[in-house]
């Protein structure tokens, strides 16, 4: 198969694109034809050597969390019925033509959504629907979402305002903030504008993905006794109550919380999508031996929505 491997840490010149030996699912996995794959801001900072208390990695590994295809065999133990199923899976190596996905992690691709759709949908989909658990808003709430315009920005937007929120969403540039305003905010905020938090107002809750100074930026915004998610800083793991204003903070902390209950929560993200309730935001796509170019757009935030990894 042809896979990207990271042999050392470093920036997008370390993804190199390798021959490497087919797999075969052990028991209780099934074995994926991969059509696409989906690329995180995380695969980003772990291929630099960030984040490893939170999901250690040692080169030389393959990368990628997330992967949708067709199941051509499984392991001892698993009903074959999987075969020749259109799924979606979290893996350990999803930037190959091939990914081993434990039977556990595969969710069947429902009618009316496509690979593609439901890869955008899975990681970010499930994430904003377990920041909401963790952070619920209510009808008639204002909220704010940072950065608004990408793959976990756009899923967030559009449940929350499904859900009856006010909804600004912050994010840089004229075709990210109409894309926002489109997918049901109330309000887009430039935040190069240097008064961008006195556009925002106060809120009742802030969703920030960004950190440091926008981040500082954010919270500011947020009223006394309301709450904070921070999605974006792995220094940002303290979660407790902001004592001098009451503001509730959650911490990365969460995601690692997040983990075990991803499936129900793609699913319903799925069934959603399906509906024609929200939709996947799918930026650009690149072909396998362009994946260094897609982590340097991911990273200078040029994408809109997801972008995708075609093997």
């Amino acid at each position: 198969m042809r896979a990207i491997e990271i042999a050392e840490y470093g920036g997008p010149e370390v993804l190199k694109v390798i021959e490497a030996p087919d797999l075969v699912p052990e028991a209780g996995h099934v074995l994926i034809d991969v059509a696409v794959s989906g690329i995180q801001s995380l695969d980003t900072y772990l291929r630099r050597g960030q984040w490893q208390d939170f999901f250690p990695t040692t080169p030389p590994y393959i990368p990628g969390m997330e992967a949708a295809g067709v199941v051509t065999a499984v392991g001892e133990g698993v009903d074959p019925g999987w075969v020749g199923r259109k799924v979606v899976a979290s893996v350990q190596n999803g930037y190959a033509t091939q990914a081993v996905a434990d039977v556990g992690a595969v969710i069947p691709v429902p009618e009316g959504l496509g690979l593609p759709e439901a890869m955008a949908l899975l990681h970010d989909g499930s994430t904003a629907a377990g920041l909401l658990e963790v952070t619920p808003v209510k009808a008639g709430e204002t909220a704010l979402v940072q950065p608004a315009a990408g793959g976990l920005g756009t899923v967030l937007v559009q449940l929350l305002a499904t859900a009856g929120a006010r909804v600004i969403g912050v994010a840089r540039g004229a075709e990210k903030l109409a894309l926002v305003k489109d997918l049901g905010a109330d309000v887009a905020v430039d935040y190069t504008e240097p008064d961008w938090t006195t556009q925002v107002g106060v809120v009742d809750v802030a969703f920030d993905g960004v950190s440091g100074s926008l981040g500082q930026a954010a919270f500011s915004t947020v009223r006394d006794g309301g709450r904070y998610s921070n999605y974006g800083n792995a220094s940002a793991s303290d979660e407790g109550v902001s004592p001098e204003r009451g503001i509730t903070v959650r911490g990365i902390d969460q995601l690692s919380d997040l983990r075990g209950g991803y499936r129900p929560r793609a699913e319903h993200v799925f069934e959603l999508a399906a509906a024609g309730t929200i939709r996947a935001v799918i930026g650009r796509t690149y072909p396998l031996d362009q994946v260094a170019e897609a982590h340097r757009a991911v990273e200078a935030r040029e994408v809109l929505g997801k972008a995708l990894l075609i093997p």
